[in-house]
């Protein structure tokens, strides 16, 4: 079991609602958190940083790693 912490813009409705899309079509999720106020999504299960990044590029996201600040 991974987690995946990723920071990406999540601005509008739209923009969330197309992340989640995007978010559930990784094979083997368990479960996502989105935290909008700090740009956060939590992604867990049978993933890989990879996974979760190429499925925000491929909506035009530019997802960063998460970090403590």
């Amino acid at each position: 079991m991974a987690v995946v912490e990723v920071k990406v813009g999540m601005h509008c409705e739209r923009c969330i609602k197309a992340i989640k899309k995007a978010i559930k079509k990784i094979e083997d999720l368990e479960s996502y958190k989105f935290d909008i106020a700090l740009n956060k999504i939590t992604v867990t299960g049978n993933v890989t940083d990879e996974e979760v990044f190429r499925v925000l590029q491929k909506i035009g996201k530019h997802p960063t790693y998460w970090t403590e600040e």
